[in-house]
């Protein structure tokens, strides 16, 4: 960028009219990004307009490339919807400053010269047929302050410095939240040091699942019915606060933070797509962890294509036969009822002929994992996610009451599953962000007990930079995040929103926590190391709930239906 645009040396921790700044770089990001829609848009439609399944499948690359564009934009403009609260509100010191301009000075320059979609693969500007001339749209004088003067060493290393000052902070630099769910982080921020964080790593290294005691308190805490609303048992609280608990309870460990996860899923399948007959029998029992429910849709060789699932469920009298195999279904042993996604229709092989059914087993134990009449289940062992297990099931004449068949009328199962994955996808960003916060912390830690060359870690360049990026980046991811939350709360569409959330937050915890092992050295590498752990965990954020290569996908169709043509 244009040398003679620079107006501020770079040694300048703190930018000068720093929101005037940023509002001007995001209004020119979008304005990129509108190009971005139209141009890939125009190369991928057919004659009548519409996206050509076909091209934007051979196209991938540029497809996937707007979407990480997109994601970006998105994140520049909620981060500065968070500063200008904080402004409001006399809340933006100098640590929220620093966070502010560092992750817009970063993003900027990735958003010109090309964003990082995983290790050797760069989203360039031009996959998507953005030329020089176009991308003229970012050489405003804010685009070029920012890009020069945002991330700098001496930003990084003082943004470090005041960390060190607020060691133990729930987090670093203010989250823009209000009291009530500040109160709210620092319950669950209290219950995963105490019961939680002295032990994962144990749990961990032996495979364990998680103590039913662990479990029993969460449900005490209301985990279990965070969102369900009052009239069927639950506490009727927001996304947001979902956000904020999964936050906290993933950052003592992702298998705690994940426990939850079962029932949000549950919960909204139930609410969105069952009878009231099904709100009342299953909502109470789901909220006070009376009972635990699974998800039990993927099937071997299908992974997220559901359309062509095979499991059978046939209608006999009162009851549905089920017959097929699924796979990778997480705490299916100690589960007391499956949400389980089948064909009812055997003359469809697409999404049209499946169902859902609130399928009850008995719980299982260690020597009788899977009890129930016409199922078996075998262990899938992991390198990280553990507490809850991995299993494959088998189904051979597993009976399901014909009552149990969700909202009553077969060949609803695809549709009632889509209205679950706004929330799947928001609460996963929020176990993302949770991971990384985790992996934050350790690196740091380490960083400042290590001694190397007469000095700790911390104080060299590289080690504080990339904690300072791992600040930056949980902050944008838990903007983002949180803004999807607040859209879901108010009953919007924001499959778009969960899904840049969810995509950039699996990024940046798998990130941070590479990062906070490196820091470690060969003791990262060490299995008595707590970062060992939550490098493994961090890695299945990019795969479930949607793999990246999947959610770029969806993220990019929405974004070329809805282009200005």
């Amino acid at each position: 960028m244009n040398q003679a645009a620079r107006t501020l040396p770079t040694e300048a921790p703190l930018m000068a009219d720093l929101l005037p700044r940023c509002e001007e770089a995001a209004e020119a990001a979008a304005a990129l990004l509108s190009v971005a829609q139209s141009k890939l848009g125009n190369r991928l439609s057919s004659e009548d307009g519409r996206i050509s399944n076909k091209a934007l499948e051979a196209d991938q690359s540029a497809a996937h490339a707007l979407a990480w564009i997109a994601t970006y934009v998105e994140s520049l403009k909620e981060m500065l919807g968070w500063a200008k609260k904080l402004d409001a509100e006399d809340k933006l010191g100098e640590m929220e400053s620093l966070i502010l301009q560092i992750a817009f000075g970063e993003y900027l320059w990735q958003l010109y010269g090309g964003i990082p979609m995983s290790q050797g693969e760069i989203a360039r500007p031009q996959a998507v047929g953005l030329t020089q001339e176009d991308q003229k749209i970012l050489m405003q004088p804010a685009v070029v302050a920012l890009t020069e003067g945002g991330n700098t060493d001496a930003a990084r290393k003082r943004l470090v410095d005041l960390m060190i000052q607020q060691d133990g902070a729930a987090s670093f630099g203010a989250t823009g939240l209000d009291e009530e769910y500040e109160m709210i982080r620092d319950q669950f921020r209290r219950f995963a040091d105490d019961k939680v964080v002295p032990y994962a790593h144990e749990w961990h290294l032996k495979d364990d699942l998680i103590p039913m005691e662990v479990l029993e308190e969460m449900g005490e805490l209301g985990v279990f019915g965070l969102t369900i609303p009052e009239e069927y048992g639950g506490f009727g609280m927001s996304k947001t606060s979902m956000c904020v608990v999964s936050e906290e309870l993933s950052r003592g460990y992702i298998g705690v933070g994940s426990l939850g996860t079962r029932s949000e899923i549950a919960a909204e399948l139930i609410l969105c797509g069952g009878t009231e007959e099904q709100k009342h029998e299953w909502l109470p029992k789901i909220a006070s962890a009376e009972i635990l429910p699974t998800a039990v849709f993927t099937e071997p060789n299908t992974g997220s294509d559901l359309g062509s699932l095979r499991t059978r469920a046939r209608k006999e009298g009162e009851d549905y036969v089920v017959t097929g195999n699924k796979t990778w279904i997480t705490h299916a042993a100690r589960a007391d009822v499956m949400t389980l996604l089948v064909r009812t229709d055997p003359t469809t092989d697409n999404y049209s002929g499946l169902s859902m059914f609130l399928a009850p087993k008995p719980r299982g134990t260690d020597e009788t994992p899977f009890p129930a009449e016409g199922m078996t289940g075998g262990e899938i062992e992991v390198l990280g996610y553990r507490g809850m297990k991995e299993y494959e099931l088998g189904f051979d004449g597993f009976k399901v009451p014909a009552a149990n068949l969700l909202g009553g009328v077969e060949g609803q199962g695809f549709k009632q599953l889509m209205q679950t994955f706004e929330s799947a996808r928001i609460q996963t960003a929020a176990r993302a962000i949770g991971v990384a916060q985790s992996a934050m912390e350790l690196g740091m830690r380490y960083a400042q007990e290590r001694k190397q060359f007469g000095k700790a870690l911390i104080n060299f360049p590289r080690v504080y930079s990339k904690l300072a990026m791992m600040a930056v980046e949980i902050m944008v991811a838990r903007q983002l995040t949180y803004f999807s939350a607040r859209e879901k709360d108010e009953d919007r569409r924001c499959d778009l929103e969960a899904g840049m959330a969810k995509l950039l937050g699996a990024r940046i915890a798998w990130a941070c926590a590479d990062n906070a092992l490196q820091i470690h050295g060969g003791n990262g590498f060490a299995l008595e190391y707590p970062v060992s752990r939550v490098l493994c965990d961090a890695r299945i954020l990019n795969i479930f709930e949607g793999a990246a290569e999947i959610q770029a996908q969806v993220i990019a169709r929405r974004l070329l239906e809805t282009r200005k043509k």
